[in-house]
């Protein structure tokens, strides 16, 4: 999970968390690209807006370095922000505010629950 504003962080990584998902959680592009190169993943969820960059910089890298799934969560549901997420590699593409349900479905099909891999 890649997401600078705390409260959405931490919401959504406890109530992920709940449901089984093992998290890694960074607020910025730095400390997501340190997650990266310690830790094997199945899926970024990140939001494309962020302090020292763009979630579409962590995607990039990511599939880079490793088989993974990525979800872009932005404020944004504009047609050129979603193909500007398509094409740094996101997969899917979530407006926010967030729809939990969608999250949550989304996920279980990329990483099923008690699977230690979404960052």
């Amino acid at each position: 999970m890649v997401e600078d504003h705390g409260d959405t962080r931490r919401v959504l990584t406890g109530l992920l968390g709940h449901f089984g998902h093992s998290i890694s959680a960074a607020d910025n592009v730095e400390s997501a690209l340190a997650f990266l190169r310690a830790k094997h993943f199945d899926a970024i969820v990140s939001d494309l807006a962020l302090p020292d960059g763009s979630g579409c910089e962590v995607i990039r890298e990511a599939k880079r370095r490793q088989n993974l799934t990525g979800v872009a969560l932005t404020a944004d549901g504009e047609q050129d922000d979603i193909r500007r997420g398509r094409d740094a590699g996101f997969d899917y593409h979530l407006t926010k505010p967030i729809d939990f349900a969608q999250l949550r479905n989304v996920l279980e099909q990329i990483a099923p629950a008690h699977n230690d891999g979404l960052v």
